[in-house]
């Protein structure tokens, strides 16, 4: 009988795409405080770390005379300064500013980006490796630098770590257990951990008279971290950045335009330098803080990115996994077809409350499913046509199969919470969300 592999938790942290399910956040009643103080729950908040880890203020002062000195404030007085904010750092108005006006033009020579790691001193041996890797290993060598390094003023600012749950202490992290959040975090964590193991043994070791000081995995992670919280959602991937002072702006879902507020341009007609403009997307009074929309409608990854959950997104989602294993008798047939309507050997469909289920995931599962009998459909003679047959039920053994699997991968899941469902409808995280989608 052909193998159906089905799970119920986020994609790899290769994809770096996550959902996951907060009304059932926390585990037991009794640690309820403890978590709550832990998870920040605000219609507005920061990339930056809680007040015991902000920077000092004479930090502050050395990164304003840095960026003055590299010409990245305008004049003559910046519109808005760092300031200590509820939620961390921040940037808040100098005087009162309209929708649309500029904050600031951050130039290129002032990103680091893979060009900025790739004409550095560890530039020849970091080529080939995945963009934000190169760039995690470029911040760390430099903050080892210390004052002989010229980006020690931004440095300095940094968060020694941010609420993401991967820095969350085993304590913390066993109150989440049975959640899509706990996967995602140790997927997350593993997958750092891996890429580490890699450039140590390839590239640090190697290379130590450009890494003189150790570089260790929690080093890493860090890095990571930095990277995740700082970057903005249309800088990653291949063209991961972090942007001085522009990343200090934080989030907030009161700010509603779905007009992207910042962008990358020349300087000037006959320039190529680029610049990062970033613009105010609403009305803003002198002293208050100014904020941005981080586009998390389409991530909804918010937790482990930034370490706060934006109480008006919706939480009803969860994110089914199928997998055509490799034990199948009919692996390859079912790969190629799979392949041949834009899938894979590995699935992933959110499923979404009061929504229709993804449209290719009944058939996907049915593909999975297949056998006994019913392989036939697997034969060459049907492979332009299987797809559409999949739409429908192939057979009630087919059916039931899967309902069976299903319900079976579902209370498997639910077996990892502390609680029961009617525990979890009382519990004040669950209250809260549900105070604030009604």
């Amino acid at each position: 009988m052909a193998l159906l592999h089905l799970s119920l938790h986020p994609p790899s942290p290769l994809s770096f795409h996550w959902t996951g399910t907060i009304p059932s956040l926390l585990s037991s009643r009794r640690s309820s405080t403890q978590l709550r103080h832990r998870i920040t729950f605000t219609a507005a908040a920061s990339t930056s770390a809680s007040a015991s880890l902000l920077p000092s203020d004479s930090a502050i002062r050395d990164f304003w005379r840095w960026l003055r000195e590299r010409g990245a404030l305008p004049q003559p007085s910046p519109p808005v300064r760092p300031a200590f904010v509820p939620e961390g750092l921040g940037l808040v108005a100098e005087r009162d500013m309209l929708r649309n006006e500029l904050l600031m033009e951050i130039p290129k020579k002032l990103w680091i980006n893979a060009d900025t790691v790739a004409a550095s001193a560890i530039g020849p041996v970091t080529l080939g490796l995945i963009p934000w890797v190169s760039i995690a290993l470029f911040i760390l060598r430099e903050k080892a630098m210390g004052t002989a390094s010229s980006w020690r003023p931004y440095l300095d600012i940094l968060p020694q770590e941010t609420d993401s749950p991967i820095f969350w202490s085993e304590e913390e992290l066993s109150q989440i257990r049975g959640t899509q959040l706990l996967n995602t975090t140790i997927g997350v964590k593993e997958y750092v951990q891996s890429e580490f193991n890699k450039v140590e043994d390839e590239v640090i070791l190697p290379n130590k008279h450009l890494f003189p000081k150790t570089i260790t995995a929690a080093d890493f992670l860090w890095a990571f971290g930095v990277l995740r919280s700082r970057a903005f959602s249309r800088l990653r991937g291949d063209k991961i950045a972090l942007i001085p002072f522009a990343d200090l702006i934080n989030h907030s879902s009161t700010i509603t335009s779905e007009d992207i507020c910042w962008e990358i341009k020349g300087k000037g007609v006959f320039s190529r330098e680029l610049m990062f403009s970033l613009r105010t997307p609403a009305y803003v009074k002198a002293g208050e803080q100014v904020y941005i929309q981080y586009d998390l409608e389409k991530s909804n990854t918010e937790l482990v990115d930034y370490g706060f959950i934006d109480r008006r997104q919706r939480r009803e989602v969860y994110t089914m996994t199928l997998e055509i294993s490799e034990s199948d008798p009919f692996y390859g047939d079912k790969l190629d077809i799979a392949e041949s309507s834009g899938l894979g050997e590995i699935a992933y469909f959110d499923i979404v409350l009061d929504e229709p289920l993804p449209p290719l995931m009944l058939p996907y599962l049915r593909l999975v499913a297949i056998g006994g009998t019913d392989a036939f459909l697997l034969e060459a003679i049907f492979r332009n046509s299987v797809w559409g047959h999949l739409e429908l039920p192939v057979s009630r053994a087919n059916e039931e199969r899967i309902c069976r699997v299903v319900r079976e991968a579902c209370n498997s899941a639910l077996s990892g919470h502390h609680t029961t469902i009617e525990e979890v409808l009382h519990l004040p995280i669950y209250c809260l969300h549900f105070t604030m989608n009604s």
